[in-house]
């Protein structure tokens, strides 16, 4: 469902400048020692991994980057989908974000031989192939961070929301896939704790529109128990459509 991109038209490399350490992010040594001997139940990896990829800073993707990934079924080609925004983590790394299934990833986290794994950033402006976000990214992001402080009462405080520009699509169902809705994502926010969310309409507490990021009538996706995933626009439009090969992938989902 993505767009497909044969090895020769991204031929292209380069190393563009990557992300550079954020001042005052050295860490006591004995303190990350103590944080590599615990283990966070959810992720399985070291907590002193997941603080160092904790997202603090968000900015979207507005000259329609993408990123390339393979999977196993077709090892000849690369397939291309939309960055949604770009994220500066604690440990001062810069990544680029996409809607993955059923949430938001760092594009090089994306590691699944049979959904995909990530093969690198592309400008199709330029037929180019990076690995490191562009510097005007790294930039924008560290500068406003150094600027914006916060101090938070809690990890689930609204650090930040940003609008969605590439079009993502919540699919919801409640009856295991017999029907489905598709509900336009408004916005993310990200909180303190580092994790993103995507907020849609309730349509029921909509007053005015257009609905805009922080409307008292959004709610966020994961705490819908009818939200399974995310398309990019043109999937979604297609579903709409009621395009064979769209339905098709829809039944499939369904199945797993």
């Amino acid at each position: 469902m993505s767009k497909i991109i044969d090895f020769k038209s991204a031929s292209k490399a380069s190393s563009k400048p990557g992300s550079k350490t954020q001042p005052g992010s050295e860490k006591n040594a004995d303190s990350a020692t103590e944080s590599d001997n615990v283990i966070d139940i959810f992720t399985r990896k070291p907590l002193s991994e997941n603080l160092d990829n904790k997202l603090i800073r968000i900015t979207p993707e507005l000259d329609g980057l993408e990123m390339l990934y393979a999977n196993s079924e077709n090892q000849d080609k690369l397939f291309s989908i939309k960055i949604l925004a770009w994220g500066l983590r604690t440990n001062g790394e810069v990544v680029g974000l996409v809607p993955w299934l059923h949430e938001l990833v760092p594009c090089d986290e994306i590691n699944d031989p049979l959904n995909g794994h990530w093969q690198g950033y592309y400008d199709a402006g330029v037929d180019e192939l990076f690995y490191s976000a562009p510097l005007h990214k790294i930039v924008e992001l560290e500068t406003a961070a150094d600027y914006y402080e916060y101090q938070c009462e809690s990890d689930r405080e609204i650090i930040q929301e940003i609008p969605d520009t590439i079009g993502t699509h919540a699919v919801l169902s409640a009856d295991k896939f017999k029907s489905i809705t598709l509900k336009e994502v408004v916005s993310w926010r990200l909180r303190q704790d580092g994790s993103i969310s995507a907020m849609l309409i309730d349509d029921s507490k909509m007053v005015s529109t257009p609905v805009l990021p922080g409307d008292d009538c959004l709610f966020e996706s994961e705490g819908c128990d009818d939200f399974h995933y995310f398309f990019q626009h043109h999937v979604a439009n297609k579903i709409k459509a009621q395009d064979p090969d769209a339905l098709a992938a829809i039944s499939i989902l369904s199945e797993t």
